[in-house]
This record gives structure tokens, C-alpha cells and sequence, in this order.
């Protein structure tokens, strides 16, 4: 039996849960946690954090455990360890985050191609198992492309792209076309015009190959964008799990006031997609 997941209240902070029931091994859910602190503005570039006495009393860890959340974070380039002076977090000049709108979707690919670059880290062909089968509105066991792509910012890692399209599409352009340009304009290039979409965005934790592809620790928030697109003859083309990195990659939606039936309500404004 685990022990007990803890959360406690140390001045103002509360300290979310560390469980060791979780798969994510100790120290990187508080790395995590740490990170989380920092980029909140807890502590701020100069700020002294918790040391490792404090931590393993906190969060109800090891001193070895600790120790070595502070490591990791020093060794990312979050904080300075220093003897008798204690861990400082350090100032970060990283690379601008990129910024896409609802309704500029399918326009700012043209701006993820100009500021990004691409890593290509397998296409294979493969049957789709039931659920992609599904989602692509394809029969079981029909032949679809998967290829895993890594998106990189200023040489950054940003987002792990696993993508799916109909094998007759996807066989339109070859692997190394993955390379040099967006999925999209790939499509619509073999002649598939790309109508309508829908998405869903979530949060999610990283996997650990996922959270290697990015450089991050396994563990680590996410944000997911699950999409499906369609072409003008309204035939599934593409589904896409995208998986980003909060810091570096924001989506906006701009929203007006109406009258609703039961009182005013928020909006998308006129020509935002659903």
C-alpha cells in the first residue's frame, strides 16, 4: 500500500499532491512541482527556494529525494546551487512563445513554418486498430500513415505531433516532405482543400519517450490539441494529437458580450470556429 499523497500549506504556497501510487518517480513530480513555483512567480530570478531539509519536511520526501529535485533543476538551467548560499533561481531569456488564434487556425501554419523547424522521427504505414480506424472513417484494418514529428523553437523542442492520414493520401508525398513543410499545406498541395476541423484541447502529463523528444521531465504539464480535418468533400484527411509545451506555445480566442436567454453570455466573435 502507498503511502499517503500529501498537500499542506507552508506560508502562503500550497503545495500540491506527491503520490506514490503515481508511475512518475518522486523527485520528477517535484521537480515538476518546483517548476510550477517558479514560473507562477513564487519565486522569482534571485530568489532563494526551499533547500533540501525544507523540501523533504514539506513535501514529506527523502533528503535524497530532494536533493536530487534540485539537481535536476540546476541542471536545466532553473536555479544556481551554491554552498552556503543555498538555490537561487536564475533569470531565463528562452524563446517567445509562439501565439495561434481559433480563428486564424489554419492561416498560422504558414507562421509555425516561418518561426519553427521540423524533426521527422519515424512515417510508417501501418492497419488501423478500431479507434483510428474510427476517427478517420476508414474500415478496420485499412492502411494509414502514423508519423511522429518534433517541432523545435529557436532550437527548443515545442511540441511531439503524432499524426495519422488515409494511406492513399499519405502516400501523395514522401517522408521527406514531412520535413520541409506543415501537414496542412501538404494536404492541400496533393489536392485535398482542407474545409472544416474540429479540436479539442486538454492538459495532459508527459510520457516518458515524449518528455525525451521534448527535453523535459517525464511528468511534466502539457498542452494537448486532439484535431480532425476535413477536406471539401467533406472526407477525413488528417487526425492529429499534438502535444505542446505550455511556456512556448499559446492559443487565443477572441470573444464578444451578447444577450443570451437566461442573461448576457460570452461569445466567440462572428467568423470563429467552433
Amino acid at each position: 500500500m502507498s503511502r499517503v499523497a500529501r498537500s499542506s500549506v507552508v506560508g502562503e504556497a500550497h503545495l500540491a499532491l506527491l503520490d506514490d501510487a503515481s508511475p512518475v518517480p518522486l523527485y520528477q513530480q517535484l521537480v515538476v512541482q518546483l517548476q510550477n513555483r517558479i514560473s507562477s512567480g513564487e519565486f522569482s530570478p534571485g530568489a532563494v527556494v526551499p533547500g533540501e531539509f525544507d523540501l523533504s519536511r514539506d513535501y514529506g520526501v527523502s533528503r535524497i529525494t530532494a536533493k536530487r529535485a534540485l539537481d535536476e533543476l540546476a541542471e536545466a538551467g532553473l536555479v544556481k546551487r551554491e554552498r552556503g548560499r543555498g538555490t537561487r533561481v536564475l533569470e531565463r531569456a528562452g524563446p517567445a512563445a509562439v501565439r495561434t488564434s481559433i480563428d486564424g487556425w489554419l492561416e498560422s501554419v504558414s507562421q509555425m513554418e516561418r518561426a519553427t523547424k521540423v524533426r521527422l522521427l519515424s512515417c510508417d504505414y501501418l492497419s488501423a486498430g478500431p479507434d483510428i480506424a474510427s476517427v478517420l472513417e476508414l474500415a478496420e484494418g485499412a492502411e494509414v500513415q502514423r508519423s511522429v514529428r518534433v517541432r523545435t523553437l529557436d532550437d527548443v523542442p515545442m511540441s511531439y505531433l503524432v499524426c495519422f492520414l488515409p494511406g492513399v493520401i499519405g502516400r501523395g508525398f514522401a517522408p521527406e516532405d514531412l520535413r520541409k513543410s506543415a501537414l496542412l499545406t501538404l494536404l492541400e498541395r496533393s489536392g485535398h482543400k482542407i474545409a472544416s476541423a474540429r479540436q479539442t484541447v486538454s492538459a495532459t502529463l508527459a510520457a516518458p519517450d515524449t518528455a525525451q523528444a521534448l527535453e523535459i521531465h517525464a511528468g511534466e504539464p502539457l498542452l494537448e490539441v486532439r484535431r480532425i480535418t476535413r477536406s471539401a468533400d467533406d472526407r477525413v484527411v488528417q487526425y492529429i494529437r499534438a502535444l505542446y509545451r505550455p511556456e512556448l506555445y499559446h492559443i487565443e480566442m477572441s470573444m464578444i458580450r451578447k444577450a443570451g436567454p437566461g442573461g448576457p453570455l460570452w461569445s466567440a466573435e462572428e467568423g470563429i470556429a467552433p
